[in-house]
C-alpha cells in the first residue's frame, strides 16, 4: 500500500481524522480537490470548540478563531417588527464554548497541524472514483493516477459522490437538504463591537425566523466576526421549490429588512456565495462504514438544527476522533473488515455527537411547522404591542390581550398547546 489511510476532503472531520492518525505513527496523505486547502469552504460559522480542546489543547488560544460567542440572540422576524431573546453571558467564555470562524482561515490552520504531526497534504487533487478488490476499498483514483492505501476516510462534504459510488448513501429528499446563502460583510472593528455591545474578543451569534425566508422553512444568522460579519439565510429545498423562491432573493431580503439593515450600515461586501446544508438530523447519519472504508463529516450528514443551535463543525471534528480511534485499532490488528469499520461507528454512536444526534432525533420533523415561520413571529409581536401601545384606552390584564392576539393570529389555544408540546418533545 502507498499510505496506511487516505484522506479525501481537507475540512474538520478530514484534518482532525488525520492529525490524531498521523501523531499515532501512521502514514497518511490528504488529498484535497481544491487549489488550496480551505478555497472551497463559504467562510463563517459558530464553532462549538470544546471537542477540539481534546484534539489541539488551548485551540481558542493558537487557532486562527476570530470571536468568543457570549451572546446568542434569537428572534421572530415579522415585516416591521423584531421580537427576541437577547441572551448575554460572560460565563461562555470563561471557558470558551464557541467561536465565530471563518473557514478560509481555519482549514489550513488544521491541515498545517496535520502536516507537523506526519501527514501528506496534497491540494488540487480532484478524486475520480474509489478502487476495491475483494469486496474491500483499497484507495483512489484520480484520471491516470492512483494511490493505495488500507483504509479510505471519506470527508468530501454534503455531496459526497464518493460515498453514493460506494453503495453507502442515496439521493437524499429534498426536505433532508437546505440551501444556505451567505454574505461577508467588512466593518471596522470598533464598530461591530459599539453596534452589537461587545467588548475585546466578545462575539455574537443570531438566529432568526420569520419574515428573512418569506415564512418558508428555514431561517436567517449572522455572527459577528473580528472585522467583519457573517450574515445569509438556511432555507429548506423543498421549501424553496414548493414555494417557487428563489434562495439570493432571501438573502436579499433578510440584509435589507429595516431590522436588520442598521447592523450592516456602512459595510463592504467581501464575500459571497451558497452551499448545500444537511438538514436531515439523524435520520442522515447511516451507512457509515464499509471494509477499508468509513464516512465522516458532512459527508455522513452529521449536521444538527436545534433551532437554537445550529451544529456541524463540532459534530464534524467528533467524528473525525471516532474514525481515527477506530482506524487506529484496525491498523494495528491488520483487520480492515466490516466488523473493524464498524467500530468507528459504534465509537461514534457512543460520543457526544452520536448522542446528541439521538437526543435531537425529532429536531428536524418540529422545523418542519410552517406555523414557526408564518403565524408565532406575529403573534409575539401583537401581544407585545397591547403592552407597549397605549394608545389612550384603559389598559387590560395580561389573559385579555393574549387572547386577543391569539383570535387574530388564527391559531387557537389548542393547536398552541399542541405546537408547545411538540417542541418540548422535539427539544
Amino acid at each position: 500500500m502507498d499510505f496506511d489511510v487516505i484522506v479525501v476532503g481537507a475540512g474538520i472531520a478530514g484534518c482532525v481524522t488525520a492529525y490524531r492518525l498521523a501523531k499515532a505513527g501512521h502514514s497518511v496523505v490528504v488529498v484535497e480537490r481544491g487549489a488550496e486547502v480551505g478555497a472551497k469552504n463559504l467562510s463563517g460559522g459558530v464553532l462549538y470548540c470544546r471537542v477540539m480542546d481534546k484534539v489541539f489543547p488551548g485551540f481558542a488560544d493558537q487557532a486562527p478563531v476570530e470571536r468568543r460567542i457570549t451572546r446568542n440572540y434569537l428572534g421572530f422576524l415579522n415585516p416591521d417588527s423584531l421580537v427576541g431573546i437577547d441572551y448575554h453571558d460572560d460565563r461562555l467564555g470563561k471557558p470558551v464554548n464557541a467561536v465565530s470562524v471563518l473557514r478560509a482561515k481555519l482549514d489550513p490552520w488544521l491541515a498545517e497541524q496535520a502536516e507537523a504531526a506526519g501527514a501528506v497534504v496534497m491540494p488540487g487533487f480532484k478524486v475520480d472514483s474509489l478502487l476495491s478488490e475483494g469486496g474491500k476499498f483499497t484507495g483512489i483514483k484520480a484520471g491516470d493516477d492512483e494511490l493505495t492505501a488500507h483504509v479510505v476516510v471519506l470527508a468530501d462534504g454534503i455531496n459526497s459522490f464518493l460515498a453514493r459510488d460506494a453503495g453507502l448513501r442515496t439521493k437524499e429528499p429534498l426536505k433532508h437538504l437546505a440551501v444556505g446563502v451567505k454574505s461577508v460583510i467588512g466593518l471596522p472593528r470598533q464598530t461591530i463591537e459599539d453596534r452589537f455591545g461587545l467588548a475585546g474578543d466578545q462575539g455574537a451569534a443570531y438566529a432568526i425566523v420569520g419574515d428573512c425566508t418569506a415564512g418558508a422553512g428555514g431561517g436567517g444568522f449572522l455572527y459577528t466576526n473580528q472585522e467583519s460579519i457573517s450574515i445569509g439565510v438556511v432555507v429548506r429545498l423543498d421549501d424553496l421549490v414548493g414555494k417557487g423562491l428563489s434562495s439570493s432573493e432571501l438573502h436579499d431580503r433578510f440584509v435589507l429588512h429595516p431590522q436588520i439593515q442598521p447592523l450592516l450600515a456602512g459595510g463592504e461586501l467581501l464575500e459571497y456565495g451558497c452551499h448545500l446544508v444537511a438538514e436531515g438530523g439523524k435520520a442522515m447519519v447511516h451507512d457509515l462504514a464499509r471494509p477499508g472504508l468509513v464516512v465522516v463529516g458532512d459527508a455522513a450528514g452529521l449536521t444538527l438544527n436545534t433551532g437554537l443551535t445550529v451544529r456541524g463543525m463540532d459534530l464534524a471534528a467528533a467524528s473525525g476522533i471516532a474514525a481515527a480511534d477506530a482506524i487506529d485499532d484496525a491498523l494495528q490488528d491488520g483487520n480492515f473488515g466490516q466488523a473493524a469499520m464498524d467500530g468507528y461507528v459504534a465509537r461514534l454512536d457512543q460520543s457526544f455527537a452520536g448522542k446528541d444526534m439521538a437526543t435531537y432525533a425529532k429536531a428536524p420533523a418540529f422545523l418542519e411547522n410552517p406555523r414557526l415561520f408564518n403565524d408565532y413571529g406575529p403573534l409575539l409581536a401583537n401581544v407585545l404591542r397591547g403592552f407597549y401601545n397605549l394608545d389612550g384606552a384603559p389598559r387590560e390584564h395580561i389573559i385579555p390581550v393574549f387572547r386577543a392576539a391569539l383570535k387574530e393570529s388564527g391559531l387557537g389555544i389548542t393547536r398552541l398547546a399542541r405546537d408547545g408540546l411538540a417542541g418540548v418533545k422535539a427539544l
